[in-house]
């Protein structure tokens, strides 16, 4: 029998995750919310039996096997490492975490219960012409065959809506509480990249920047907006030094006027290159006795989703993309003859929580960048930080939220920086 799903969110991704869970045979039976009324009015829309606003009141239910992460980031670490630390498989939205210390601890949760699924919601992996692209390079298309070698380009250009709730002020609206084209979309693009290639970025040089600073929120005014939706970086890959090592150019654009999604992923080789356009993939490949270019199409996505989805909660290649995973969810839980209790081989293209680790390194060196104004070596966190570094973090994190918590709870007053 497949896993009792609990969730943790009630916000658009869990709306749109909820059906294709259900559609996949899994059964829904518990929901949190950050309140009572959020939770009760979300199990009321979705149709799940319990809800609650105690995170333990859904972790320690019985018939909960498996449990979906879709709230703000911060909740992230704990609920991960609790749930992992009493027997429940865990599957956590981007981004992982707010913090590498908090990624790293749930890594570090992951490695002491090996058997248990523990993966990051970074959909994009599963996507049908995404996996195509992967195996036309691992075959010789663009290039010697192997994973991506150096001597390679790649670009990455995503237009679409605005990322944030008009409707109210909340995590989104601020990028030091995971919300912004950086975190939202950018880890998307950085787990891609290290995906297909097999590569991790050394050093990136970036740029993120807020345009629409103000926002018209409806029953609390206007408020000011600290997600960044608009970003360009650049990130060098690993090489073996014998030549020019891979380079990577991304550039997010949330300015689209009629939320219109739009992704291009292109990789060069010195044989050609390969092209995903929204879920299809295109192939352009060089003719060494002509030097004539051939164009064909490798995949074309002809599926039609049964969901109703919103282009700016989550896009279609990476709805897709969730359905996908879900289905070798289901799969890595079916009986098996041989294997009692799951099978690791449907899940093993997901993201692990180390890909997370890496994902939040690769974020905070952007930022770092866009601030020094500079390239930024990506360190990667090794060891835990210092207690002092402990509660600089925290009095900065219980800031951040109190602000948030404190606005949602009276507009009426004039909090500075959000008016």
């Amino acid at each position: 029998m497949l896993p009792g799903i609990g969730m943790f969110g009630t916000g658009e991704v869990t709306h749109v995750l909820v059906p294709i869970l259900r559609d996949k045979g899994f059964n829904i039976v518990a929901i949190w919310g950050r309140t009572g009324k959020e939770a009760e009015q979300a199990a009321l829309e979705l149709q799940i039996p319990f809800h609650t606003a105690k995170i333990d009141d859904v972790l320690l239910r019985k018939d909960v096997d498996l449990v979906f992460i879709t709230c703000p980031p911060f909740l992230h670490s704990q609920i991960s490492v609790k749930a992992l630390g009493i027997g429940k498989h865990v599957v956590c939205d981007k981004p992982m975490t707010l913090m590498q210390s908090d990624a790293l601890k749930m890594v570090r949760a992951s490695q002491y219960y090996p058997t248990l699924i523990s993966i990051v919601n970074h959909s994009l992996r599963f996507l049908p012409a995404i996996a195509h692209m992967k195996r036309a390079i691992q075959e010789g298309y663009i290039g010697p065959p192997g994973p991506c070698l150096d001597q390679t380009l790649i670009d990455v250009k995503v237009r679409m809506g605005p990322l944030f709730n008009r409707k109210r002020y909340d995590w989104l609206c601020d990028e030091s509480m995971g919300g912004g084209a950086l975190n939202l979309v950018g880890s998307h693009v950085i787990d891609l990249v290290k995906f297909l290639t097999e590569r991790k970025a050394v050093r990136v040089h970036g740029t993120v920047r807020t345009y629409a600073m103000y926002a018209s929120h409806s029953h609390t005014g206007i408020r000011r907006v600290a997600a960044p939706d608009v970003c360009a970086f650049q990130m060098e890959l690993e090489s073996d030094g014998s030549t020019s090592a891979a380079l990577v150019t991304v550039n997010i654009n949330c300015h689209e006027s009629n939320n219109a999604f739009q992704q291009e992923v292109v990789i060069y080789g010195p044989a050609g290159h390969l092209t995903v356009r929204g879920g299809d993939l295109v192939g352009h490949r060089l003719n060494a006795d002509t030097g004539a270019i051939k164009e064909e199409m490798l995949y074309v996505d002809v599926q039609d989703l049964q969901f109703s989805t919103s282009d700016t909660a989550l896009p279609r290649p990476y709805v897709k993309g969730l359905c996908k995973m879900v289905g070798a969810l289901r799969d890595a839980f079916h009986p098996n003859k041989e294997t009692a209790g799951w099978i690791k081989e449907p899940v093993q293209a997901a993201a692990t929580f180390e890909d997370g680790l890496y994902v939040q390194a690769v974020l905070d060196a952007i930022r770092k960048s866009s601030n020094e104004r500079c390239w930024t070596k990506v360190n990667v966190c090794v060891e835990s930080p210092t207690n002092q570094q402990k509660q600089n973090v925290l009095a900065n994190a219980a800031a951040r939220i109190a602000s948030v918590s404190a606005i949602r709870a009276d507009p009426s007053i004039n909090h500075a920086g959000y008016f």
